[in-house]
């Protein structure tokens, strides 16, 4: 069912814990599944993120997406993390099952929820960087099934 990649990332989670007084948080939940993931970034003045870490609750997946997309966006410009999608993440893991996608769009919301932080404390515009919104369930509605 899931792949060994997500088994690895799911048992030992990489980049787990808090940064404080990070450059940029953001906090992305699903009301459907409960799933809440919180994303810290560490980002230099020339705009590279030098460390990033997680909290998750959630399941397996959950946890297996957020390690992996923290592995994804570390060492990274912010306009490259920018372009870090569930889909990227869900290969990097070698695929996840149809019901779990959802843990892959939290993982790529909460990455975009730590930027626009980041971004709307040193009052900078990203290009392409919209505004997060707080719950994914929405954004899955919105997609139908392209996400």
């Amino acid at each position: 069912m899931y792949s060994e990649k997500v088994m690895d990332h799911f048992n030992n989670p990489r980049n787990v814990g808090e940064i404080e007084n990070a450059s940029g948080i953001g906090t992305v939940g699903n009301a459907k599944c409960g799933d809440i993931m919180r994303m810290y970034l560490e980002i230099d003045d020339a705009g590279v993120i030098q460390d990033v870490k997680f909290k998750t609750f959630g399941c397996g997946a959950a946890v297996a997406t957020s390690s992996m997309a923290t592995e994804l966006v570390k060492g990274k410009t912010v306009e490259e993390a920018l372009k870090v999608t569930n889909k990227a993440v869900m290969e990097a893991l070698d695929g996840l099952p149809p019901v779990k996608v959802h843990c892959s769009l939290l993982a790529e919301e909460a990455i975009h929820a730590a930027l626009w932080d980041y971004a709307e404390k040193n009052h900078l515009v990203i290009d392409g960087l919209q505004k997060p919104v707080n719950d994914i369930a929405e954004k899955e509605e919105d997609a139908g099934e392209d996400y």
